[in-house]
């Protein structure tokens, strides 16, 4: 067997390797992208919403006739009435900006294959790349180069959507007519003639149809971006996903799919030319739309690149930091104890981000490298704590709570149909260090079931005291759900490890957010879970589900919650972050 190949490794040290040479373009690329996405948010606000449906009302009936026009104002009119209008206009911010790159950039590199083979070579297998890989992928490094907000949700747009714009603007050049470009070189027009007057007209329904997809693509994008701190409408879907909020993920959802068709019907119009009676021709009226189009670009950049704030130089901790606190998924119980934390201690000018865990680290691991402020949503056992030197801010006024403790949750009748199982999981507990030591090595490279068996085989007596007793199977399935946070990565691997390998059952994992697992145990579609965070993280859907679940008690003791912050900070306490 050949040894496995690094690949991983080698993409992190490229990464890092990027990050460290290249910040300065990085943070120059991020103060453009904020600009015009500032800009474009800050026009889409600055008049009141009415006036804005007119006006996109007056723009859907001059490009798709009455029926686009009824559709504008009554969608746009129910995204208002349920609440959702000032985070619609953050999405199509977000929305316009990404296709704005990906037309500049996707235009020039689409001519360019079409006139040369080389290039459509070297391109083709870099466009399959962008559209085959998980767009998940992109946040990643778009958040190690950018940070958190809106930048690298604009960027991990731009990856995933520019491809259709380079494609089929390669595709309408050449297939234009041969004759036709005989004809022009006959005439004797130069290169550049015969592109824009010859090959550009005749291809722009080709490539207005690539311009249509990457609108399109982009848009798709608005909830995957709403995981690394994009704000908009996407948003409000992660956070209903995350909370089991039917109704709201549904209204937030509709307010997408009003967007959606309306961009796509105005994109598409733009195609065919559909135009009214008697008006005067589209592209007489082309120069105009472009100038347009141009002019509100030109004002939204520099709108927002103005008011962009300067890097602060002031002692305070909320102006070094801009005010934000980096938190993890929305819904979450930690989210929720810092929300009342910005409350109880009046941090009326502080802001939430929401993201992911995964995010937060990212966030975290840039700021610690470059020796920068950060303050973080953090609890313990956790891996961080391990890697950087950290440390929590005092809770005078204990919004967080005290100490934490992880729960074992079994569904009803689990005793009665798999009692082998029961009785482990009843008996299974370990302390924080315990946890660490599988995290450490996950976060190492190891695999989750190589640090798990790892831990195992040099824990006997820890395992033979959980197993003790207890029959073997032979083949039973059981389905243990979790959330992928590294600590419930780590217990769920050595749990699902101890079954297969001691009692001799066949485990499934399930991994899902916090109120899918808790929803599934409620209606028996997984069996268990070691990672019930109370009283406190999953206070929520504990109190939902009561009833639909066994508590079999802590399998953990000792975990912490609270504001974390690089130990070189000069700050101790959450009240210090009143100004």
């Amino acid at each position: 067997m050949f040894p496995k190949i690094p690949l991983d490794r080698w993409v992190e040290s490229v990464i890092s390797w990027f990050n460290t040479y290249f910040a300065f373009l990085f943070d120059f690329f991020s103060f453009i992208i904020s600009g015009i996405v500032g800009g474009f948010t800050f026009l889409f606000h600055a008049f009141p919403a009415l006036i804005v449906i007119v006006l996109l009302t007056l723009l859907a009936y001059y490009f798709g006739r009455w029926r686009l026009a009824l559709f504008a104002v009554l969608g746009l009119l129910l995204i208002l009435n349920l609440g959702y209008w000032d985070p619609t206009m953050d999405t199509l911010a977000l929305v316009l900006t990404s296709a704005l790159i990906s037309i500049i950039l996707g235009l020039p590199l689409g001519i360019w294959c079409a006139r040369n083979r080389s290039v459509r070579s070297t391109l083709t297998p870099m466009l399959d790349f962008m559209q085959t890989m998980p767009a998940f992928v992109y946040l990643i490094p778009a958040v190690t180069f950018f940070g958190l907000g809106v930048v690298p949700g604009v960027i991990a747009s731009v990856i995933f959507s520019i491809p259709p714009t380079i494609r089929l603007t390669n595709l309408g050049i050449l297939q234009v007519p041969d004759d036709l470009v005989e004809a022009a070189d006959a005439f004797g027009s130069t290169p550049a003639q015969k592109l824009f007057k010859v090959q550009f007209p005749l291809a722009l329904p080709t490539i207005l149809a690539g311009i249509n997809q990457t609108i399109m693509l982009s848009l798709s994008m608005v909830v995957i971006a709403s995981m690394i701190g994009a704000q908009g409408v996407g948003a409000d879907v992660y956070r209903a996903v995350t909370q089991l909020k039917t109704g709201q993920g549904f209204e937030a959802g509709l307010a997408v799919v009003v967007l959606a068709i309306l961009l796509d019907r105005l994109t598409q119009n733009l195609i065919v030319g559909k135009k009214r009676k008697g008006k005067t021709s589209f592209p007489l009226k082309m120069p105009l739309v472009i100038a347009a189009v141009v002019a509100f670009c030109i004002v939204a950049i520099f709108i927002g690149i103005g008011k962009k704030a300067p890097v602060s130089t002031s002692a305070f901790v909320g102006d070094q930091v801009g005010y934000s606190i980096i938190g993890i998924d929305p819904g979450s119980g930690l989210m929720n104890a810092t929300e009342k934390a910005i409350k109880a201690y009046n941090l009326t000018s502080w802001k939430l981000i929401e993201g992911s865990s995964t995010a937060m680290t990212i966030a975290l691991d840039r700021a610690y490298q470059e020796g920068k402020p950060i303050i973080v949503t953090g609890w313990s056992p956790h891996w961080m704590f391990a890697k950087y030197d950290l440390k929590y801010l005092a809770d005078p006024k204990n919004v967080f709570g005290g100490d934490e403790e992880i729960h074992t949750i079994a569904r009803l009748h689990l005793q009665a149909d798999q009692p082998s199982a029961y009785q482990f999981l009843d008996n299974f507990q370990w302390k924080p260090a315990d946890m660490e030591q599988v995290m450490a090595k996950t976060q190492e490279g190891q695999k989750p079931e190589e640090a798990a068996s790892q831990w195992v085989e040099t824990n006997p007596d820890k395992v033979n005291a959980w197993v003790s007793g207890i029959p073997k199977v032979e083949g039973k399935r059981l389905k243990l759900a979790y959330v992928a946070w590294d600590s419930e990565i780590a217990s769920t691997h050595v749990v699902k490890y101890v079954l297969e390998s001691k009692l001799g059952y066949q485990v499934d994992m399930l991994q899902v957010e916090a109120g899918p697992m808790w929803a599934g145990i409620a209606s028996g579609d997984a069996d268990a879970m070691v990672a019930g965070w109370l009283p406190t993280t999953h206070q929520d859907y504990d109190e939902k589900f009561k009833g639909k679940f066994e508590d079999l008690g802590p399998n953990l003791i000792g975990t912490k919650l609270g504001l974390v912050v690089p130990t070189y900070m000069n700050i101790t306490s959450i009240e210090e972050l009143v100004k």
